[in-house]
């Protein structure tokens, strides 16, 4: 909030890493950020994500997946997705799908494809 008015918004939803053996691996999604525009660039973006991470930390969540911006979300610890063998369940570009883990190591031995709820695929 700034002078009463919202200034931003930040969403997780819980997804899942259905994994090349057949596993379910649980996890959490970024999606989506948002800042009014003439409240950009002044850090409330990155505020949101970083309380936001921090939230998700204290719930017991290891990993984030997101598709987001190249150049804003690596300056918190995201990473393309595939460098881990986590993919995207679309096809985009490779630096735009990425993962963050929480808990050094969450991701180790875990490969796969992330799946979001059927609710994702209601929104045109």
């Amino acid at each position: 909030m700034k002078n009463g008015e919202v200034a931003g918004h930040i969403l997780f939803s819980e997804v899942m890493i259905e994994t090349s053996k057949g596993a379910i691996v649980n996890t959490i999604g970024l999606a989506l950020m948002a800042v009014t525009p003439e409240l950009q660039n002044q850090g409330i973006g990155s505020a949101l994500v970083k309380a936001g991470l921090e939230r998700c930390k204290e719930l017991g969540y290891e990993h984030i997946v997101l598709l987001g911006h190249p150049e804003f979300y690596p300056r918190f610890g995201f990473e393309p997705s595939v460098k881990f063998g986590i993919n995207p369940p679309f096809p985009v570009p490779e630096n735009v799908f990425m993962v963050l883990e929480l808990t050094e190591g969450a991701l180790d031995g875990i490969e796969g494809t992330v799946k979001y709820s059927q609710a994702f695929n209601e929104v045109s």
